[in-house]
């Protein structure tokens, strides 16, 4: 016998907590209880990474100037978050210094909060010494893709500026974070790891907090799939679920094969479909390169789950 399909109705954001759920984000509240918005079945996150060496858009955006175009086109597709990032996590990547990382992303900061004064700003780093400075500038969120557990002192920046933090499920140290890892249960290690995570931030005084599973770090491409379609196991942790499938190996694996997968710039159909699973099992917040595309997926997505 079949097991039953998983649920694919749509929530009712009156059975999850606004004081967990809707972000403090500094000048403004993000609301991302699942089946909140009105538009969009969830919130877009537009990556802006300003580095030499990511795997999709490395080298594009360095330039302050290059930046501030790319996020305008964001902000104008309909992102309400732009992550701006100055260390690549992609296989193989070296880790830089605070010192270069700096050099890249508080100019960068600066220049879109001082541009796009309504915009929310998210700064993807783990180190404290990166934070502050793109907090000072005008950062409204922190996107710690170590969970945590690399620099846990990171939890304490946030509590102190009272900004969200964004917790992602990974493992190995920076610079080893896609390595594929073991596991016996990776929804059942995943949620139980970010509990630990939740609970730090928690004990630092943290208020708001998103989880990610953290797709592609250290996940076999069946994993990484099996954690899209149980993401709603996440929302046991009683705060926003975050996904970030954008382009990522999976996505190629699954429209070609391991060892030929779809190129990077033919992954964009795979990622709306992946995402449209993981939003429809409550995710609520989407990092993505392509965000006209995934605004106009989640619009008519949101439409169709809200229709009566």
């Amino acid at each position: 016998m079949r097991p039953p399909a998983r649920s694919s109705a749509p929530f009712s954001p009156e059975a999850f907590a606004a004081d967990r759920f809707v972000l403090d984000c500094r000048t403004r509240t993000l609301d991302c209880r699942p089946g909140a918005n009105d538009g969009p079945a969830a919130h877009v996150m537009g990556i802006l990474n300003v580095t030499p060496d990511s795997f999709s858009d490395g080298g594009q955006y360095q330039a302050v100037e290059a930046a501030t175009s790319r996020a305008a086109e964001m902000l104008s597709a309909g992102a309400s978050i732009i992550d701006v990032g100055g260390e690549s996590t992609r296989p193989g990547a070296e880790p830089v210094s605070a010192a270069a990382e700096r050099d890249r992303v508080l100019p960068v900061v600066e220049a879109l909060a001082d541009r796009f004064p309504d915009a929310l700003l998210s700064v993807d780093t783990y180190k404290p010494e990166v934070a502050r400075p793109a907090l000072e500038a005008g950062a409204h969120l922190i996107n710690d893709v170590t969970g945590l557990r690399h620099r846990p002192e990171m939890a304490e920046v946030a509590a102190e500026a009272g900004v969200p933090l964004v917790i992602m499920h990974s493992a190995g140290e920076p610079g080893d974070l896609t390595s594929p890892r073991a596991y016996d249960d990776v929804v059942a290690e995943v949620r139980d790891a970010l509990t630990r995570a939740v609970e730090t931030a928690e004990e630092a005084g943290v208020s708001s907090i998103v989880v990610d599973p953290g797709f592609g770090f250290g996940k076999s491409h069946r994993q990484n799939l099996r954690l899209i379609n149980e993401i709603d196991e996440l929302l046991a942790l009683d705060r926003p679920v975050l996904m970030g499938v954008s382009r990522k190996s999976t996505i190629g694996a699954t429209l070609g094969t391991e060892d030929a997968p779809a190129p990077v710039e033919d992954r964009l159909f795979g990622s709306l479909g992946a995402t449209a699973v993981g939003v429809m099992r409550g995710a609520t917040l989407v990092r993505t390169h392509d965000v006209a595309a995934t605004v106009e997926t989640l619009t008519v997505l949101g439409a169709t789950l809200r229709a009566s």
